[in-house]
């Protein structure tokens, strides 16, 4: 029997990523360079959040940090609606990056099924997970081909299958719509705030394009490394301390 993703209720006040005055600095001395400075926000289920701003702001330094994926250097950061620290939950979080980065010798459906299996995810149950996964973006007819035989459009909705795979509370895609036509990266978008909407997910988005940006509820604007806007809402969603 096909498995399903049955629709997730979540409690629409738990906090997934708390951080206050968080930092990021490479290097030291002279040659240091402050990559995020002073942010401090709240991440909640079902936020629909575009990080914008030009190149070098600290977008993807801002989607690591939140990730777990870099320390910061000064500040804080907790994870309480993902039971901790993202690299010692697997699953918890989904990433999706610009290049879609899918093993050449692996099917679309062994891609897919891969973070499951690390995870020690029972391999039946990860293949049921990876089909799922796969008609959620619509390429469910992809999953014997390999990555050579894809389009770019395809290859980045097997990135996202990736990442909705494991059934995620929070998604953090950087640029994943970067190197696609505009109709494709809509589609894509389409497909990804669907699974979120479907499971309760929220979802954070690093763009430079205004229409990808604009679809999504909320906005949070750097420039310099710091989180200089962010749009209002109505409920305490997404909630931007400065």
């Amino acid at each position: 029997m096909a498995e399903t993703s049955p629709k997730r209720t979540v409690p629409q006040q738990a906090v997934l990523v708390d951080c206050h005055e968080l930092a990021c600095t490479f290097g030291a001395g002279p040659s240091a360079v402050v990559a995020v400075h002073g942010v401090s926000v709240q991440i909640r289920p079902r936020d629909q959040i575009a990080v914008t701003g030009p190149s070098g702001s600290g977008k993807s330094t801002l989607l690591h940090l939140l990730g777990g994926l870099v320390p910061p250097t000064a500040g804080t950061i907790s994870w309480p609606g993902l039971g901790g620290h993202p690299l010692g939950s697997p699953g918890r979080v989904g990433t999706i990056f610009q290049a879609p980065s899918l093993i050449p010798s692996l099917d679309v459906v062994e891609n897919v099924m891969l973070p499951l299996l690390l995870a020690n995810t029972d391999p039946a149950k990860a293949t049921r997970r990876a089909h799922a996964a796969l008609r959620a973006v619509d390429i469910g007819f992809l999953a014997a081909r390999v990555p050579d035989e894809l389009s770019g459009g395809q290859a980045q909705r097997v990135a996202v299958a990736r990442a909705l795979a494991c059934r995620p509370r929070l998604i953090l895609a950087d640029e994943p719509t970067g190197h696609l036509d505009h109709a494709t990266a809509t589609a894509l978008l389409t497909a990804l705030l669907a699974a979120c909407e479907q499971t309760g997910a929220a979802l954070l988005i690093s763009t430079h394009d205004r229409a990808i940006a604009g679809r999504l509820s909320r906005q949070w604007v750097m420039r310099d490394g710091g989180l200089v806007t962010a749009s209002a809402a109505a409920d305490p969603a997404g909630q931007v301390t400065r």
